[in-house]
């Protein structure tokens, strides 16, 4: 062969490398890619992603043998995912999905015949199927000493999500709160351990705080969880609540360790309409293994035409999100959803350092969390650089914010932390570094804004009896402070429940 020819040779076979190790969504059919003639990911998230029009293809074909009373013109709303006998490859879908967390998770048990867990209708439904898993455990073991069974309690931070109250009330358990202060917004490990006795069926950890983002140390708790079991004779175990965080740290910090790598996590929840990227709703609840879920709380019907186990709260349910699920695993695998979180988390950090620049706000969220930015305003200096509290809240900032089309939330912390308010801006993936920007002007405009107009303390407004202090105010063409009678527009920021203002 000639140089020229073996010139030309080398440049068409580098032209076919690279046509392959691009998106390969060029290629013409879909029945000739590679992936093809590859074993389609079954009880693993793959390493890389796959062109979508590959994934639409592989899951088309596997529902090929499904029952289809109406047609393709709607592929999967019209889906029963309960209906296994009409629809097959759904709870095959499903089971696949579970094996690909449990691997994720690494749980001793995976695989699609060995990974024990279920699909949900979200992270509440997923957190009270956990939750009655480590009760029934602790009422077979307490009954197998003679011991009364009557009085259950969990333990867990106050800054859990409202879903952990509705299972403790649902479901007869004692609610056991570990206290949080202005400087400590997460359960602190310590304090848990310190609440434990023999009628504990569990601690919660969370990944991901509902209130500022913050991971808890779920791996610390497991070894004072550890410990004490040895010391005491229990076998207290740990739910790890990932609703948010369970889609996230896998990605982006693999070496933290707050899943079954540790000996006492039980169970671990995760929300798919979160950082999932599918739509709501669709939770997910993973077991270490079968002896952590009890068969008392597994049921069998055969009405449907099979012997089907259920292992939910409700029976019917749409497919459709489970479906989507799977096709996000295969179509983004672990490198597109890296570089998602990755890109979330740089998004998150120039929000947060543009806040911080502005000189008015105190952040709250912490860098090795959700892509998320917690904030509360700072006090004022005055002309003597005597501090002092400003006089508005960040309620009124964030309804100066909506006025430009942000829906910033503003809630107060929890319970022994309440004094503190904040706000809260979380990271879509569609929120771009041009879009960070605007949003840093608007809120520097808008505390400009409430600076100039709320600058008066209503004592020295001169109120004559029988006059509302905003009719006084206006006599004296001033701006009053607000939190003087803000209760009326925000009645939950002082009422004394748990949950204000954070759903």
């Amino acid at each position: 062969m000639s140089k020229r020819a073996r010139t030309a040779e080398a440049k068409k076979q580098l032209a076919t490398t690279e046509r392959e190790s691009k998106d390969d969504a060029w290629v013409e059919s879909a029945f000739a890619s590679r992936y093809n003639a590859q074993p389609t990911p079954k009880d693993r998230i793959p390493d890389g992603s796959m062109p979508p029009s590959i994934v639409y293809q592989l899951i088309k074909d596997m529902r090929q043998l499904d029952c289809n009373p109406r047609g393709r013109e709607v592929e999967s709303i019209n889906v029963n995912y309960v209906d296994a006998e009409q629809y097959p490859s759904s709870t095959e879908i499903q089971n696949r999905c579970v094996a690909m967390l449990a691997q994720l998770y690494n749980a001793p048990s995976t695989g699609v015949e060995d990974s024990v867990g279920t699909s949900t209708l979200g992270s509440s439904e997923a957190i009270m199927l956990a939750g009655l898993a480590m009760k029934k455990r602790w009422q077979a073991r307490m009954e197998a000493q003679g011991k009364p069974t009557n009085k259950p309690n969990l333990i867990m931070g106050y800054n859990v999500q409202v879903c952990w109250e509705k299972f403790t009330r649902y479901f007869d358990v004692e609610e056991k709160f570990v206290h949080l202060t202005n400087d400590c917004f997460v359960l602190t490990p310590e304090k848990a351990i310190e609440l434990v006795d023999e009628n504990t069926i569990g601690i919660c950890g969370i990944l991901g705080s509902t209130y500022t983002g913050e991971y808890e140390d779920i791996e610390k708790l497991d070894k004072l969880v550890e410990k004490l079991n040895k010391e005491k004779g229990y076998d207290v175990k740990i739910h790890v609540d990932a609703a948010s965080g369970g889609f996230v740290a896998p990605f982006v910090e693999p070496d933290l360790k707050w899943d079954f790598r540790l000996k006492n996590v039980c169970s671990i929840n995760t929300s798919g309409h979160k950082y999932g990227l599918v739509y709501p709703g669709l939770g997910w609840v993973i077991w270490r293994s079968k002896e952590y879920l009890p068969e008392s709380i597994v049921f069998h019907v055969n009405y449907l035409g099979s012997d089907q186990a259920s292992v939910t709260l409700n029976f019917s349910r749409g497919a459709g999100m489970i479906i989507a699920q799977y096709y996000q695993f295969l179509r983004l695998g672990k490198e597109g959803y890296t570089k998602i979180m990755v890109n979330l988390g740089q998004v998150a950090r120039r929000l947060q350092k543009g806040i911080e620049d502005t000189g008015h706000f105190r952040i709250l969220s912490k860098d090795n969390a959700l892509p998320l930015v917690a904030f509360s305003l700072t006090k004022t200096v005055d002309k003597n650089g005597k501090e002092e509290a400003r006089q508005y809240t960040e309620f009124d900032l964030a309804d100066k914010l909506r006025q430009r089309g942000w829906v910033l939330p503003a809630y107060t912390m929890a319970p022994d932390a309440r004094d503190t308010k904040l706000l809260r801006a979380v990271i879509r993936e569609d929120m771009s570094m041009s879009m960070v920007d605007e949003l840093i002007k608007d809120i520097t405009r808008s505390v400009e804004y409430l600076d100039s107009h709320f600058t008066i303390n209503v004592n020295d407004v001169h109120k004559p009896e029988g006059t509302s202090l905003v009719d006084a105010a206006k006599k004296h063409r001033v701006h009053v402070k607000k939190n003087e009678h803000h209760d009326a527009r925000h009645p939950n920021i002082h009422r004394h429940r748990k949950h204000d203002g954070v759903c």
